[in-house]
């Protein structure tokens, strides 16, 4: 295991060079977006029409943050269970997402599109939502504003701490004998 400081978005080499277990501590500019955002999402590329935001090299926080408390950009961010956009998830991974943030397992097809498409799945700590606001420095709605806590935001983090379930080499941290 290995501890990385990386900046988003992230490209093929980026993604290729992390392994299940690793430590990783990103900056830059990540989105958010939960069940609703992505079937929204989804019927819109189904039209033809282009995303909110470039999917290449983009991670997806999977996250529905509570309303930010005066003087900060955002509340509680902690994330929600990653299996709910499982239905999505390959074919945004096709389109150029190189990873999406949250917890608990994936299914076979996001881990088949994963190592298909150099892509990366990475857990966030379930229960630190107030800890881990502290490391988004700003947040805006970029998409679906009427969804509320599920619109989609582009975050701006520092440092924000991941930890690398699965990996494009087929590498699942749930799968580890020392996990369980």
């Amino acid at each position: 295991m290995a501890t990385y400081h990386l900046r988003a978005p992230l490209d093929d080499a980026a993604a290729e060079g992390l392994h299940s277990g690793d430590i990783v501590f990103l900056s830059g500019h990540i989105y958010t977006a939960r069940d609703a955002a992505h079937k929204r999402l989804v019927e819109a590329l189904d039209r033809g029409e282009a995303p909110p935001f470039d999917l290449r090299g983009a991670l997806i926080y999977y996250v529905g943050p509570s309303p930010a408390p005066p003087g900060h950009p955002i509340g509680a961010a902690g994330p929600t269970t990653s299996y709910r956009m499982d239905a999505y998830a390959p074919r945004l991974y096709a389109l150029g997402l190189k990873g999406s943030i949250g917890k608990g397992r994936r299914n076979a097809a996001v881990r088949t599109a994963l190592r298909q498409y150099k892509g990366v799945y990475l857990g966030a700590t379930g229960g630190a939502g107030a800890l881990l606001a502290r490391r988004i420095t700003d947040a805006r709605v970029i998409a679906y504003a009427d969804l509320g806590p599920e619109a989609i935001r582009e975050l701006t983090v520092r440092d924000f701490p991941t930890l690398v379930i699965n990996d494009c080499h087929g590498g699942e941290l749930y799968a580890s004998p020392h996990i369980d």
